[in-house]
């Protein structure tokens, strides 16, 4: 058994120093085993559990999920810190610093007049301490790691500030139709790659025309799966019943099930 003080009341520090004692010799031979490439699934998971808490108003399960991703943040410290790299203060001392000064309204003399201000100055000296100094470095600095659809409004949001855009949502529409004719031929051909290059260029330019629409492409593809899924558990209720299950019935007779469903929904 390690050396521990039991408490009623634990704060931040404790937690360091449960991560570090049980990556210690002696601690847990799993914790000791781990990299950040083995846990980085884990990181990801523990962030959209505290989206989740987020969208169902369920403020016990974020504190909760909101404990789960710090002890992320502090393990995947703590692997650092036995490198010699750095330790947690270093990272607050980093993510202060960043505030500091991307906040010259508060912490400087900057005055702004709204928010629109605020994100400008932001963006601006985002770019000027990271130093980008041309469009395309801002386009790549989005993380390839985000989710595609994510990541590809991100860009598109990125681009239109060196006035690569559509000009107005009815562009973006017509564009994307041009798109689907190509998918269209690609798909008629056979081609893998054609097919996926179109696709891709499909949902592309889906993402951002929610974008020119105000419209977050992941919460409403979020948002459309959920009535799918929905929708779903209805034609199933249907076969049911009647007495069967869906494996008793064509895919033309599910889809007839399904559409007379979904005028009713």
């Amino acid at each position: 058994m390690v050396d521990f003080e039991f408490k009623d009341f634990y704060n931040i520090n404790d937690l360091v120093e449960i991560v570090k004692l049980l990556r210690s010799p002696g601690g847990c031979p799993w914790d000791i085993e781990q990299t950040h490439d083995s846990i980085r699934m884990d990181f990801i998971e523990e962030v959209y559990e505290a989206i989740e808490a987020i969208d169902n108003d369920n403020t016990e399960l974020l504190r909760e999920e909101l404990g789960d991703v710090l002890l992320q943040v502090v393990f995947h410290t703590q692997i650092e810190r036995e490198k010699g790299n750095f330790d947690l203060d270093a990272v607050c001392d980093e993510v202060c610093k960043k505030m500091i000064i991307r906040h010259p309204h508060v912490f400087g003399k900057v005055k702004v007049a709204d928010t629109g201000e605020v994100l400008e100055n932001w963006e601006s000296i985002k770019q000027e301490t990271k130093g980008q100094t041309t469009y395309t470095e801002t386009l790549e600095s989005v993380a390839v790691s985000l989710p595609a659809l994510l990541r590809a409004q991100k860009v598109g949001k990125r681009a239109a500030k060196s006035g690569v855009d559509f000009t107005d949502t009815a562009e973006a529409i017509k564009d994307i139709h041009s798109e689907l004719d190509k998918l269209s031929e690609a798909a008629a051909s056979d081609n893998m790659k054609l097919m996926a290059d179109s696709l891709g260029d499909v949902l592309f330019l889906c993402a951002n025309a929610a974008r020119k629409m105000g419209l977050n492409a992941e919460e409403s593809l979020t948002v459309a799966t959920n009535r799918f899924i929905k929708k779903f558990a209805d034609v199933e209720k249907n076969t049911t019943i009647a007495g069967n299950t869906m494996d008793d019935y064509s895919t033309d007779q599910l889809n007839e099930i399904w559409n007379s469903i979904k005028h009713n929904v």
